[in-house]
């Protein structure tokens, strides 16, 4: 797998993982490893400032020690990227460059939908949901990749 860059980079196969569901305002994050394969929803980082946000990361980072990154990258129904797919990116490229990561990304169509619905599943519905929804992105954002690996792509 080749970076920007074009170095090769190859992709870890042990360790933890940590999933983002990216948004300007909220960012969902979510964690899993590759021994079990199973993501799970990790918190909701509420803030527009990127500071904040990269300070909350770090601290995510310290304690999970991921050995990879994986964005959501979103996309219309058609597969065209949706006008958030630059910020996403810009996102991950900042995660890569500050922490050393590896950052995979993910399509992630219908993921707030899909979320959503396991929400109203689990009891949560309506405004309880806001809190929680982004974090379920991100769980079935890394969810896809641990079961579908070969859809991530390594440059978007």
């Amino acid at each position: 797998m080749l970076d920007p860059r074009g170095d090769d980079v190859s992709m870890p196969q042990r360790g933890s993982v940590l999933g983002f569901d990216f948004g300007l305002v909220r960012l969902g994050v979510a964690v899993g490893d590759f021994e079990l394969r199973m993501a799970h929803p990790l918190e909701t980082i509420v803030s527009e400032v990127n500071s904040i946000r990269f300070a909350r990361i770090a601290q995510l980072i310290a304690e999970w020690r991921p050995v990879l990154a994986v964005v959501g990258l979103p996309a219309h129904d058609d597969g065209r990227l949706h006008d958030m797919a630059g910020a996403c990116r810009k996102f991950g490229y900042r995660l890569r460059g500050r922490f050393g990561l590896p950052v995979l990304w993910m399509d992630e169509r219908y993921s707030s939908l899909a979320a959503s619905a396991e929400l109203n599943e689990n009891g949560v519905r309506g405004r309880k949901q806001k809190s929680r929804l982004d974090q379920m992105a991100a769980k079935l954002i890394l969810q896809q990749y641990f079961d579908e690996p070969e859809c991530a792509h390594d440059v978007a």
